[in-house]
């Protein structure tokens, strides 16, 4: 586990947390720590907002206002700068997910050039974030990265995905708003990471506006990104890479199964934090070409890159490192490295009740399926209650 002293002081993380925030925090992670339970919560919750049944005030009050930061940006505004004031910047995400008319992408395109403009104008969102299936349907990716045919009407689908790409990242530089893209299941990913490069190559010619993300527990991330930087190098543009673990095994594992390939995913959870640590390197090592935003929650690669960082004499402060982590989760390691100066961001989802509860459920199912968090996040949480009663 990583030093104690760096990740351990509860005052500075649990900071901006009222007794009763700090209270509603331990009973949620007591919660989710119970997996039979969060099954059953979030089979009822689908039930019964599909039903139309008065939950929303339930779900807002508890877990809606733990992981999100409102229902508008306007309403996110008082949490962006609360976080500010701790030297914690956002990231403000439009957690809608798995919209399939154009009519939606165009919405969330419109969204993001607002979030990425509103952004241009506050010194606490240097970043804008968006999701490849946000912009175009899933099918469409797929049958890209599949090399199939696309007929005649997918063909035009397909030419409004670009020009969405294309509007969002010349906002983007235009305000020069840093752009993170999420990453996807892996059977799409290769037409996203096309795409993605292609607006790299245009936009990140000084500087890294464009960001891709690797999900390391694919065990050929690695190579991926030797093969971006010597393509960049060779065609002079910049990097920027959002590091994670990945967030869709279970469907990974299980697809390759049915399907007969070999799975993309890391054969162990060794193997995946291997495989994270010597990525993050690799970026850490030529920082001129390529910009690293580090999303973890886990404290041992944290400190790993802080170690990096200073075995390289780089300053806390440098603006080619970001550390990530989601709101209303690892707040020990945000507000710890926060303090010393680090550059940290929270990602901060936002939008409807109704529309963001998949959003919700995916972070309370991946919670619970991840050893050792919530049981960090509750000793943590216990042992601030302790400190403000002493």
């Amino acid at each position: 586990m990583a030093s104690n002293s760096l990740f351990d002081n509860t005052e500075v993380a649990f900071k901006l947390k009222s007794d009763s925030q700090l209270e509603r925090a331990y009973f949620l992670f007591k919660m989710i720590a119970n997996e039979p339970l969060v099954r059953i919560g979030t089979a009822a919750t689908k039930l019964a907002l599909n039903m139309n049944l008065p939950v929303e005030g339930l779900i807002r009050s508890t877990v809606f206002d733990h992981f999100c930061a409102g229902v508008n940006e306007k309403d996110c505004m008082p949490t962006v700068d609360e976080l500010y004031g701790a030297n914690v910047h956002s990231v403000l995400d439009y957690s809608v997910e798995g919209k399939e008319e154009e009519e939606q992408f165009d919405a969330t395109l419109a969204k993001v050039i607002e979030l990425t403009r509103f952004a241009d104008k506050k010194d606490a969102m240097p970043f804008s974030v968006f999701k490849p299936t946000g912009f175009g349907r899933f099918k469409i990716w797929q049958k890209i990265t599949e090399k199939q045919k696309l007929t005649e009407s997918e063909k035009s689908e397909w030419e409004r995905i670009i020009a969405r790409y294309e509007k969002i990242c010349k906002v983007a530089y235009d305000c020069n708003i840093s752009l993170l893209i999420d990453g996807e299941e892996s059977w799409m990913q290769d037409a996203a990471d096309d795409l993605c490069e292609q607006m790299m190559e245009k936009y990140n010619k000084e500087y890294p506006i464009v960001f891709n993300t690797l999900q390391c527990y694919r065990w050929d991330r690695l190579a991926y990104l030797k093969k971006a930087h010597k393509k960049a190098k060779e065609k002079g543009y910049k990097l920027g890479f959002k590091v994670v673990r990945g967030a869709y095994m279970e469907k990974e594992n299980e697809r390759a199964e049915e399907h007969g390939y070999e799975t993309p995913i890391c054969e162990s959870k060794f193997a995946t934090d291997a495989n994270f640590n010597e990525v993050t390197k690799y970026i850490l090592d030529n920082l001129d070409d390529i910009h690293l935003f580090l999303g973890t929650h886990n404290e041992t690669s944290s400190y790993l890159a802080v170690k990096i960082m200073e075995a390289k004499g780089l300053t806390n402060n440098d603006n080619r490192v970001w550390f990530g982590q989601l709101y209303g989760m690892s707040d020990h390691i945000s507000y710890n490295l926060a303090e010393q100066g680090y550059n940290v961001a929270k990602y901060t989802p936002f939008g409807p009740v109704k529309d963001v509860m998949p959003y919700l459920i995916r972070r309370a199912e991946e919670n619970t399926s991840v050893a050792g968090q919530t049981s960090r996040e509750l000793s943590l949480l216990k042992k601030e209650k302790e400190r403000r009663k002493a």
